[in-house]
């Protein structure tokens, strides 16, 4: 018994770390929903809006609006789901952790792997999310146009 405490504190103070990151991450899927709402709300609007117009310039700068909105939809989506697989990954790094512990198997090889992983997909997602900020800037141009 005596010597099952400290490699279980061994083994949650590594499995800290992860835990931090999976916060992060939440925070991260937090934005990116809020975002994916904002977006949605203007796509809605931008449709409503739309049919009450009588000036096809109008209507056809508020098409390009609406095209670009549904580009950012789907990249969003895109870095939502790379975000999510980011955090499974992070989970099965800290199930992985204790399972290999709980069971005495040497699973360094799959939790770096697992942890790569991760970080490639938390990688991703950053890239996704800064060409959704790219398309944003471009859809605020054809806004400031319209009006």
């Amino acid at each position: 018994m005596d010597t099952l405490i400290p490699s279980l504190s061994q083994l949650i103070e590594f499995a800290v770390a992860p835990v931090f990151l999976l916060a992060g991450i939440a925070g991260f899927l937090n934005v990116m929903s809020v975002r994916l709402g904002r977006i949605t709300d203007r796509v809605r609007e931008s449709e409503e809006c739309i049919q009450t117009y009588t000036d096809p310039q109008l209507i056809d700068r508020t098409k390009r609006e609406i095209l670009v909105l549904w580009r950012r939809v789907k990249v969003i989506n895109r870095a939502i789901a790379l975000c999510v697989a980011a955090g499974l990954m992070v989970c099965t790094v800290i199930m992985a952790l204790f399972a290999g512990s709980l069971w005495a198997i040497d699973l360094k090889v799959p939790v770096i792997v697992l942890f790569i992983l991760a970080m490639c997909f938390l990688i991703s997602a950053l890239l996704m999310f800064l060409v959704e900020i790219k398309l944003a800037t471009q859809a605020i141009r054809i806004v400031r146009t319209i009006r």
